[in-house]
């Protein structure tokens, strides 16, 4: 039988707000977090969601913060958060029973390129020796294993922009199993480097409305021209539902339903009938034994490139057909631009904040209706409403999908 899971804390670093007050406060509003960056002022695009105001020495100690890259950092902020956010006392848990899973689409780029350059002005001697360490995608999740000396199952995906969901629908999968009792799970990525920039640049992928930086993610809006980059880290802390009512926790939601898919299509471009969309989030409804019908929300993912928008409104609408209409969506990406790896923890994040404020989450910058996005995206205003089943959707290069399905938490229901 496999056991309950829900989510008891939750920590964020984001472009409008570090900690999950801030965050919540500046989602509410409908705050944009897109800036231009002067350092990238020779690209096409030259804005980003930046976190400006962000000291690592705040959460972790200040010898250990040249030894990391800054998704590292991100991630062992957002850990420390979602610790205290749980009221988990770690001196009075068995620590081989929590485990760490922390996804990366790109890890240490900004240390790659960075050392790269030294490597070329100075000569090998004077890279530094935490170059590898730096720079690979595990050292999030590494780093808060050996801060808080959890050694229970410990690892880390690469799936491109669904790294964080799938990292908790892996999590969650844990749990279920009984191979852990609590679970640290989600993303991190420090994306906004001159060689990121050139890459997505030449693919012609991200937004070139460089005069309105704060207008330039707009999803669903029939004038978005591409995605606008972000940095950040979104983890929670999740655990046995026996474990967290053991204890008395505070719980978020119950983590109720988890698919996967493949698009088989391309390795950059979504298959264009959204059957890889459709399938993930048909297998999520299926795991969590839901009807389509039954689902009130959907974080959508939403980037703002004229196929992902279109082809992600596709499948909604062949999957929950007549009931499409009257699901409440939006598009976290507007505010806080495209995580990249980090984009499934951060959304799921707000997501549950969602849930427990009783508050749908707007899609701003939507100014133009697309005749081919043409559900409900709460355009622009947050409103009020009750949400019992939400859904979180993350699509990535290579045709890799993820979806994840929260509910409210009923102690005495008997879901096995």
């Amino acid at each position: 039988m496999y056991k309950r899971v829900v989510v008891t804390g939750v920590g964020a670093v984001t472009p409008i707000g570090i900690g999950k007050d801030e965050f919540w406060g500046n989602l509410a509003k409908g705050k944009s977090g897109v800036k231009t960056i002067d350092h990238l002022r020779d690209f096409p695009t030259y804005m980003a969601a930046t976190i400006d105001h962000f000291e690592p020495q705040d959460f972790m100690e200040k010898r250990d913060v040249k030894k990391m890259d800054r998704f590292t950092h991100f991630a062992q902020a957002a850990a420390h958060m979602a610790l205290e956010d749980s009221e988990l006392d770690l001196s009075r848990e068995d620590r081989e029973r929590i485990g760490v899973i922390v996804g990366s689409g790109i890890g240490g780029l900004d240390t790659i390129e960075k050392q790269f350059k030294i490597l070329l002005d100075k000569g090998p001697r004077r890279v530094s020796p935490f170059l590898v360490p730096m720079l690979i995608a595990n050292m999030a999740s590494g780093y808060i294993s050996i801060t808080y000396g959890l050694r229970g199952p410990n690892t880390t995906l690469v799936t491109a922009c669904a790294s964080g969901t799938h990292s908790i629908g892996e999590a969650y999968r844990i749990l279920q199993r009984g191979e852990a009792d609590v679970m640290i799970a989600g993303g991190a990525e420090a994306p906004v480097t001159s060689i990121a920039f050139a890459g997505f640049c030449a693919a012609r992928a991200m937004s070139t409305r460089n005069d309105e930086p704060e207008k330039a993610s707009r999803p669903f809006d029939l004038k978005r021209d591409g995605f606008v980059m972000g940095e950040g880290a979104g983890l929670l802390i999740m655990e046995t539902a026996e474990h967290a009512l053991q204890r008395k926790a505070p719980v978020y939601a119950e983590i109720v339903g988890y698919g996967m898919s493949g698009d088989a299509h391309h390795v950059t471009a979504p298959d264009p009938e959204g059957q890889g969309a459709y399938l993930c989030m048909q297998r999520a409804l299926q795991d969590a034994d839901l009807q389509p019908t039954e689902v009130d929300y959907i974080n959508t993912h939403g980037t703002s490139t004229e196929y992902n928008d279109k082809i992600e409104t596709l499948a909604i609408k062949r999957l929950f057909q007549e009931h499409a209409p009257r699901l409440a969506l939006s598009s976290t990406k507007s505010m806080i631009g495209h995580l990249l790896g980090a984009a499934g923890g951060v959304e799921l994040v707000a997501t549950l904040l969602s849930m427990q404020k009783g508050v749908v989450l707007p899609t701003i910058n939507y100014e133009f209706p697309d005749p081919t996005c043409d559900l409900d995206y709460t355009p622009n205003k947050s409103r009020p409403m009750d949400i019992h089943v939400a859904v979180s959707n993350s699509f990535g290069f290579g045709g890799t999908n993820a979806c994840l399905v929260v509910k409210t938490f009923n102690r005495e229901s008997n879901r096995a």
